[in-house]
């Protein structure tokens, strides 16, 4: 990455699976400047690639075999020129690996399922992404952005939340923490 700064987000999408939806990312963008855009409930199958127009915007993602779930992370241009690889964990779970100096960022962007689901589904989403950290080498700045359908509240826990969320922590979020 030759930029001196990266603004990078994270985005529910909702859905891209319906015409016009991936257009929107990109006014999105635009309008926000954001050079980077973690994407979950993207609803697309299989996992792939894209470029959407020859100068705005480049797409990874990793989907299941039916319009569910879902991730994926855009890029414009600019920083789409410093992926270097990446991997379809799962429809919960896809990691892109960036060119950068003085170390090399790992993205890995993530959709949990909703609070109805089973703790066994929760765990094992958590040790997804255990395994996505081990993709980029350890000694890349690797950042985890996405979906995780908790709230952490406003209280200040250690040095792992700040004072600046809202509500109360539910569960998932106590997980989050605890993770």
């Amino acid at each position: 990455m030759t930029d001196k700064t990266s603004k990078i987000a994270t985005w529910n999408v909702r859905t891209l699976h319906q015409k016009g939806k991936l257009e929107n990312v990109v006014k999105e963008m635009e309008r926000m400047t954001l050079n980077i855009v973690g994407l979950a409930e993207v609803r697309w199958t299989g996992a792939g690639s894209m470029k959407l127009g020859s100068k705005t915007l480049h797409v990874i993602y990793s989907g299941g075999h039916t319009h569910e779930r879902g991730v994926g992370i855009s890029f414009d241009v600019t920083k789409a020129k410093s992926l270097g690889s990446w991997c379809p964990n799962s429809d919960r779970v896809v990691v892109a690996k960036l060119v950068a100096k003085p170390l090399n960022l790992g993205i890995i962007q993530v959709y949990v399922s909703t609070s109805d689901s089973e703790d066994v589904e929760v765990e094992k989403f958590y040790e997804e992404i255990e395994k996505a950290k081990g993709y980029p080498k350890s000694q890349d700045i690797i950042m985890v952005v996405g979906d995780f359908s908790a709230k952490i509240g406003n209280e200040r826990v250690k040095d792992v939340v700040g004072p600046s969320g809202t509500g109360t922590v539910n569960e998932r979020g106590s997980r989050l923490i605890e993770w």
